[in-house]
């Protein structure tokens, strides 16, 4: 056996490999005989390419509907007998990125077809959408790598929302209540620490009583003060600013840099997240004290102090990712409106596997599948769009069953320490 083979057989293992082969082909087969072989001859599908919101539009994006679907369909297949006969070794992930694209994108193909649809615009929706899981996947990363499991994060969400609007009302200025907002989350994100931490009390536990907390205390509030006295619940909202020259490049432009600050700021702390957390000595001691929190005590590391200010920093992010909402989309806090937002954030981290990028990525599928599913709704397609929000859930548990990687989550995550 070469060394690339064997590097190919340890990286994928047989079962593996045939599994994800097949399900290429699968794919493949359901683009041609499920979407391609019902559409009429010479239909075309079009593709808008501008966002809302852009004065320069581009040009349309006009595809031969059948044939296209033939192409995706065949390359899928292809990739699925390349997996089956010789595998793709440590490429099957991109592989199956890729094939999923594919998929994704051969069902809009079929969707559209006769029609028109502005991808632009759907792919500037998923972004949107995907910003607050993406924060709340950040706040469940800076956590759960220090060893304290924080399923708190819709608590802190909706506490960072409430308190973001309430503050940002009373100042007329976003930027108090975002102050407010970074505030009440790192106050939860504290609480979260002296029980869990400290007291040693059962993460989840913690966690389901902040969470509660949280939900009535805000309710409480909204219903007393922001719903009778409207002028509590009225915050100026971050505007929306391009990025010179970035803002200019053809359909990238105009979704990814010419958005408000929360957007900016999110691809600031992916960036400074991953750096501190892989590259520097701080970030060596936090993942020490979530792998190995004896092992790190006995080098000299503080595992309490650390894991306090894990907490703290999550808190923060959470109350941030609230934040959105009020002062950087609706302007304005209702009742449970970051909607679970949190608990998706705590599937996308587990997804990208307890790392900054990987959670955006998953991110971006929950955000794609939430923006399609209102697309379809507009293009009258006759499906339930409870199925197609399911997908993203489905995709989690296939990754979690190990499908496309075993997910590798902290050592000590959930374990309180106690020193000797």
């Amino acid at each position: 056996m070469t060394a690339a083979a064997a590097s190919r057989s340890i990286a994928v293992p047989r079962t593996r490999q045939f599994v994800m082969g097949a399900l290429f082909v699968v794919l493949g087969l359901v683009l041609w005989f499920g979407f391609g072989a019902g559409t009429e001859a010479g239909q075309t599908t079009t593709f808008g390419l501008t966002p809302g919101g852009v004065a320069t539009p581009l040009p349309d994006w006009v595809v031969s509907t059948r044939p296209s679907l033939l192409v995706l369909a065949l390359v899928c297949i292809f990739l699925g007998a390349v997996e089956l006969v010789r595998g793709f070794g440590r490429l099957t992930n991109l592989a199956l990125g890729f094939v999923a694209s594919f998929f994704v994108f051969g069902f809009l193909v079929w969707a559209a077809a006769g029609t028109s649809t502005n991808l632009g615009g759907l792919l500037n929706s998923s972004l949107d959408k995907a910003v607050p899981i993406t924060l709340a996947a950040l706040s469940g990363v800076l956590c759960e790598r220090a060893g304290v499991v924080n399923i708190a994060i819709e608590g802190m969400m909706l506490m960072g929302a409430m308190m973001g609007a309430l503050i940002g009302s009373i100042a007329q200025n976003s930027m108090a209540g975002l102050v407010g907002a970074l505030v009440a989350g790192g106050a939860l994100g504290l609480l979260h620490g002296w029980l869990s931490i400290k007291y040693k009390t059962n993460q989840i536990v913690s966690g389901t009583v902040i969470n509660i907390f949280a939900l009535g205390m805000t309710s409480y509030i909204s219903a007393l003060f922001l719903q009778r006295q409207q002028e509590l619940n009225n915050p100026p909202i971050f505007s929306t600013f391009p990025i010179p020259l970035l803002s200019k490049i053809p359909v990238i432009g105009p979704i990814a840099f010419l958005n408000n600050p929360f957007v900016y700021a999110m691809f600031g702390l992916l960036i400074v997240i991953h750096v501190a957390l892989f590259f520097t000595r701080w970030g060596l001691r936090h993942r020490a004290v979530g792998e190995h929190p004896k092992a790190a005590d006995t080098l000299g590391i503080n595992v309490f102090r650390t894991r306090y200010v894990a907490v703290v920093l999550s808190g923060m992010m959470g109350g941030f990712a609230g934040a959105y909402y009020t002062l950087g989309s609706v302007g304005r806090f209702d009742e449970v409106m970051t909607a679970g937002r949190g608990f998706i954030g705590l599937a996308a981290m587990i997804f990208g596997n307890w790392t900054p990028f990987g959670a955006f990525g998953a991110s971006l599928l929950f955000g794609f599948a939430d923006a399609l599913s209102s697309k379809l709704a507009i293009l009258g397609i006759a499906i339930p769009s409870q199925f197609l929000l399911m997908t993203p859930y489905i995709a989690t548990m296939v990754v979690l069953a190990g499908v496309v990687g075993r997910s590798q989550m902290p050592a000590a995550d959930g374990l309180p320490y106690e020193k000797e």
